[in-house]
């Protein structure tokens, strides 16, 4: 930060890129304008590229979002956390639902973003010395990928692509003035910038931001005139950055701890979820484009990867909507525990998706609403620094200042994820295996 100009009371951004497994923080400076601060590597996030329609789909959210020091939660199960807002005005107008979608430490995703504890660590700091300096909430952008003419060609016949061409409007809005886009949603659509009261663009913005639509067109159309096949990305479960791939993973304990082994120092991942589909890789699907204007019926697949195969075959989704609904590629079944009646190898349960064994079960303008969610008052509080769980009592938790979300316990299990409404108790719905209450 100080290299750069910075102080650790800057007002912050984060911007998440799925496909490409990494987080970005950014700072702003005086002049109001963001700059990049750090990249870190994402450990796991799961589901395939798309939107999270509703619960128990697995998929991380994408989309606009703003983080109140209300969302922040130093005493998650998963070291530390904050909640991503989801779901959103945007996510509600399409009947989304799900909770409790975290950015948190670990390396165990249904749902959410696992950054590994010093990943979130790190996040965490920077956000709450944000709020600090007085910062009332920070936006969230989450991406598919980096919205770059080669993803845009490569990814151009996927049915999510309306949906993720709406993304990009808020994306080239920053890109631009490297300010946060101000998110409102009109006729169930994001709108950016738009005047005060209505779903009109900001004209003064309107140029400069067509002239940047223009040559991603134009890199778009020589990309395709130069033979860049259209796919789709199929996950067997999500993703993660390479360089954890790039490392050599070693057991702790059976499935519930592993470590980047590298030349500085062994690192602690905790959970690693479903580490046989991290194994298989995503799969690039050849697809052609869409039916006849208006058919509505997004692509066809016209062929499987030739080498090795997602977990499931993929089925193709149908729909008349104008944006259809993400391709369910495979039956996604919440982890399971550790089981000890599995005395495999740990090398031949990682790889059993390889190597065939071990698979997992299977209209008018509308009003203007915020896409996030009002920003904390000035008077909210700020969030605490970490304590430790097991300084709270099981069944009498010490009261937290207004504005926080209350700590409970219970006499089986502490709670996994807290979001603004509260700590959920772990015997009030029941904790799935992985540590999540419903995602």
């Amino acid at each position: 930060m100080s290299e750069k100009g910075m102080t650790k009371s800057d007002p912050i951004l984060v911007r998440v890129f799925k496909k490409e497994s990494e987080l970005e923080v950014w700072k702003r400076s005086v002049d109001g304008h963001y700059a990049h601060l750090k990249t870190y590597p994402i450990c796991r996030w799961s589901g395939q590229l798309g939107p999270k329609r509703r619960e128990g789909d697995r998929q991380a959210p994408e989309g606009f979002y703003t983080i109140t020091p209300a969302q922040m939660n130093p005493n998650s199960s998963y070291y530390l956390s904050f909640d991503t807002g989801y779901p959103n005005a945007y996510d509600r107008a399409h009947g989304g639902t799900g909770s409790y979608l975290m950015v948190h430490g670990s390396c165990s995703s249904r749902g959410c973003y696992a950054m590994t504890d010093e990943g979130i660590a790190e996040v965490y700091a920077l956000a709450r010395e944000a709020f600090a300096g007085g910062q009332k909430g920070f936006q969230f952008q989450a991406y598919p990928f980096r919205m770059t003419a080669e993803n845009l060609a490569k990814f151009r016949h996927d049915p999510n692509m309306p949906y993720w061409r709406n993304l990009k409007e808020g994306n080239d809005v920053f890109e631009i003035t490297k300010r946060e886009a101000k998110v409102a949603v009109c006729n169930g659509r994001y709108a950016f910038n738009t005047v005060a009261n209505s779903c009109t663009p900001d004209p003064t913005l309107a140029p400069a931001l067509a002239q940047k639509e223009e040559r991603d067109r134009q890199e778009v159309a020589e990309l395709i005139a130069k033979g860049t096949p259209a796919v789709r990305l199929v996950y067997a479960d999500g993703g993660q950055h390479e360089s954890f791939r790039q490392t050599a993973f070693a057991a702790f304990g059976g499935d519930s701890g592993f470590a980047i082994l590298d030349s500085r120092k062994p690192r602690n991942l905790g959970d690693v979820s479903r580490p046989e589909a991290l194994a298989q890789g995503p799969q690039e699907i050849p697809v052609e484009g869409p039916a006849a204007a208006g058919s509505g019926r997004g692509t066809t697949l016209l062929a499987a990867a030739s080498t090795r195969k997602p977990a499931a075959a993929a089925r193709v989704a149908s729909s008349r909507t104008a944006e259809p609904a993400p391709i369910v590629v495979a039956k996604a079944e919440p982890e399971t525990a550790n089981s000890a009646a599995d005395s495999r190898p740990f090398y031949e349960r990682m790889l059993g998706g390889v190597f065939g064994r071990n698979a997992e079960p299977a209209k008018p303008a509308e009003p203007v609403a915020a896409a996030s969610g009002a920003p904390a008052s000035a008077a909210s509080p700020l969030p605490p620094r970490r304590k430790s769980v097991s300084a709270v009592p099981a069944k009498t938790a010490p009261a937290a200042p207004a504005g926080f979300a209350k700590p409970q316990a219970s006499a089986a299990r502490p709670e996994k994820h807290a979001s603004a409404a509260g700590f959920v108790q772990a015997g009030s719905v029941g904790p799935t295996p992985n540590g999540f209450v419903r995602n």
